[in-house]
């Protein structure tokens, strides 16, 4: 029995070992580069026919806070016009976000913009089985940027989510980091993948506002996956702000928990597995790459990766072939990181710049629901790391090293502790408590805003706390995000990870399968009273034709 105990206090005292060199890694990075702004770009000072044509592919879904600000962030880019385009994408005309679409063509009529609606495309409707259109896998993301990437105008692609602000030089920021391009005419290895690293700003406080009878209200259009039209002060679809403070944290504390952990455990851990460079570790909140390696990646006959893979043999090529799985971002990094490309490294992240994403009106039920279907679309993804993830949390990640500690004879002696329940549980809120600091410093230095550029087109959420942005955390409020969101990691993680397969997703529910396809639970159900399902088939299937 003693055995079992000094292993399993071993093995404690490693991971947690191992945890904080990770953190170390990734604080060190976070704050040597987001501590200022970062170069002006190369890309837009070349000769005109030596810059890249870049087109930019937006996806929207609804009323999302400040979605007219963060769409237009594109338009502001110091990179060159007549070098962008801009495809703005949309499931149907009755969703309310195809309104601000057509407002950015009309207020913006020097770009090259073009909006797509999903429902029209005849790619995606036609009758014709030789366009393979059934082929076309559920994921609704991809299937509303189908027509997007088909008609893009030159080899560099862009997917930017519809809720992510950029600021100004980030387009040649991240061409430059593509491509290579260094000051003075240098030339660095180009990357197969850029990305950036997000950043959630719950902005609850400052899109609220008092009515005439002194309660506090937030337009429906501004609650995070809204889609009310928000159209004037008290409107009927305003969502009304708790008065208590429980019936509030309840009501929009979700968005404090998922800005506290893109701005700490995720921003410390994608700047420290970015900067190894081990593993692909991509969040898909604004992703560049080529259209060329896309579609040599994805075919079987030219990427020996796929070629022992029946199910993606039968998938279309670029970008259609990854409306199959829910973590379409994921599962795009990772095969282009496996494919074999001479003369190009592969992914980097481009540090300094942010994705900024206000979020306001969150539940913590929404929160734990977008925790969970992360954590599920990633199970089969990436098994060994979500599997480990509870470890990398303050709480668990503590305990396993103040057992080390109190139990690895050793430990004990070097550190004067004595094996008992009560050293241990001592050790513990010590580790839990530097933790928290270092959380506060990261998140505080995120927040700050130091590294983005701030002008006259930037919104307040995106000017951080030290540049004049209107949110601001004290350590009291502060603390107590910190404290929900840490205890919350367990038992999500264990509700995620071994409790179910479902995971809801713009409004339609999906089944996440062990060979990492997704299929709609509709469709599943169907496939499973008529006995005709296969993993093959299930996993191209698409969801059903619309009319």
């Amino acid at each position: 029995m003693h055995t079992i105990i000094y292993l399993l206090a071993y093995a404690g005292l490693f991971w947690g070992f191992f945890v904080l060199l990770v953190q170390a890694l990734g604080t060190y990075k976070l704050f040597r580069e987001y501590s200022s702004v970062p170069p002006e770009p190369v890309s837009p000072t070349l000769p005109k026919d030596e810059i890249p044509h870049v087109t930019i592919i937006r996806p929207a879904k609804g009323l999302e806070p400040a979605l007219y600000e963060c769409l237009a962030s594109v338009f502001h880019q110091t990179y060159p016009r007549d070098k962008l385009t801009v495809h703005l994408c949309v499931e149907s005309r009755r969703d309310p976000a195809y309104a601000v679409l057509c407002r950015l063509v009309d207020d913006f009529p020097d770009f090259d913009v073009r909006v797509f609606v999903e429902e029209e495309d005849p790619y995606l409707i036609s009758n014709d089985a030789a366009n393979n259109a059934n082929n076309i896998g559920p994921n609704p993301k991809i299937r509303n940027m189908s027509r997007a990437f088909r008609e893009a105008k030159g080899d560099i692609l862009w997917p930017l989510d519809c809720n992510v602000w950029i600021a100004r030089d980030v387009a040649g920021r991240m061409v430059d980091r593509l491509c290579g391009f260094r000051p003075g005419g240098r030339r660095a290895t180009p990357y197969k993948f850029v990305h950036q690293l997000p950043l959630v700003v719950d902005t609850v406080t400052s899109m609220s506002r008092v009515d005439a009878t002194g309660q506090t209200r937030l337009s429906s259009a501004s609650v995070t996956g809204g889609s009310g039209s928000g159209s004037g002060s008290g409107a009927a679809g305003d969502v009304s702000v708790p008065s208590s403070v429980p019936s509030r944290a309840w009501a929009h504390g979700g968005g404090r928990l998922e800005e506290m952990f893109m701005a700490t455990t995720h921003a410390k851990f994608y700047c420290a597995i970015n900067l190894v460079g081990v593993a692909p570790c991509v969040v898909g909140k604004s992703n560049m790459f080529r259209r060329a390696h896309l579609d040599l990646a994805t075919d079987a006959a030219r990427n020996p990766v796929l070629a022992s893979s029946s199910t993606a043999a039968a998938l279309p090529r670029g970008i259609d072939h990854f409306a199959s799985y829910m973590c379409e971002d994921h599962v795009i990094g990772d095969l282009l990181w496996r494919t074999p490309i001479p003369g190009f490294a592969n992914h980097g992240l481009l540090y300094g710049d942010l994705a900024v994403q206000p979020i306001a009106g969150m539940s913590v039920r929404a929160y734990v629901a977008r925790r969970v279907r992360w954590l599920r679309a990633r199970k089969w993804t990436v098994l060994s790391a979500t599997l480990v993830e509870h470890g990398v949390e303050s709480l668990v990640c503590c305990f396993y090293l103040a057992f080390g500690l109190t139990t690895v004879p050793w430990a004990r002696e070097a550190l004067g502790v004595p094996a008992t329940w009560t050293a241990l549980a001592s050790c513990w809120a010590l580790g839990v408590a530097l933790w928290m600091l270092l959380d506060r410093a990261v998140s505080g230095r995120l927040h700050a805003g130091l590294s983005i550029r701030v002008d006259g087109n930037t919104p307040s959420f995106a000017r951080g706390a030290s540049r004049g942005g209107a949110e601001k955390r004290p350590f009291g409020e502060w603390l107590l995000a910190w404290l929900g969101r840490e205890v919350l990691a367990l038992p999500i993680w264990t509700w995620a990870v071994f409790l179910g397969t479902g995971v809801n997703w713009r409004g339609r529910r999906f089944r996440v399968r062990s060979d990492m396809t997704v299929v709609a639970m509709d469709e599943d159900a169907r496939d499973d009273m008529n006995g005709r399902g296969t993993p093959e088939v299930d996993g191209i299937r698409r969801s059903g034709k619309r009319d």
